[in-house]
């Protein structure tokens, strides 16, 4: 995927390689999303930044106070999160942008070791519905059905479903900023 540049960014280079979590390990709140974007992750070389889908997610954050300015750029743009990290099941962008379920697998051991180094996490929210699937076998065999707005209480954590931050779901409105902005809401208390 670094070798395939949108034109816009031609003159930029990618990072090409797995993207690491973002945000403080101490953090109560962890937000798991699917795999690093393309253009996004890939270009930046940190979660969630530089693509739509990452400014959703921080002016989200940023209006309830989890992080320090609406917007994500590029690695050396000043964000700092508050109290919470950002972590995907799948490090490297895949194909296509569409994360495989062996992808997953072959990944999931990065994200079970980040969490037994999050000694004092509370709360998780997952976006979508392959996140749920990724991230809930790391907490036991309960298999709880994913939705958005549910909380279900797992291995001694608040789990919360939340539709994906993808333009699918917030250019039609199946997620709306209130939608997420609740359910962090809930998430960080």
């Amino acid at each position: 995927m670094a070798a395939e540049k949108r034109a816009a960014f031609r003159s930029e280079t990618y990072w090409g390689r797995p993207v690491p979590s973002f945000g403080p390990l101490d953090a109560s709140l962890l937000i798991v999303g699917l795999a690093p974007a393309a253009h996004g992750a890939n270009r930046t070389g940190r979660m969630f930044t530089g693509d739509r889908s990452a400014d959703f997610l921080y002016r989200a954050l940023y209006e309830v106070g989890l992080a320090s300015q609406p917007t994500s750029v590029s690695l050396d743009d000043g964000l700092e999160l508050y109290g919470v990290r950002i972590a995907s099941p799948v490090r490297c962008a895949p194909p296509a942008n569409k994360p495989t379920p062996a992808e997953r697998d072959r990944c999931s051991p990065f994200l079970r070791e980040e969490l037994g180094l999050m000694t004092s996490l509370r709360s998780v929210v997952v976006l979508g519905a392959f996140g749920w699937q990724a991230f809930l076998p790391l907490l036991g065999s309960a298999r709880p059905k994913f939705g958005h707005g549910v909380e279900v209480e797992l291995g001694g954590l608040r789990v919360f479903g939340c539709y994906h931050v993808s333009q699918q779901n917030t250019f039609t409105g199946k997620l709306t900023q209130e939608m997420l902005q609740d359910v962090l809401k809930r998430a960080s208390v």
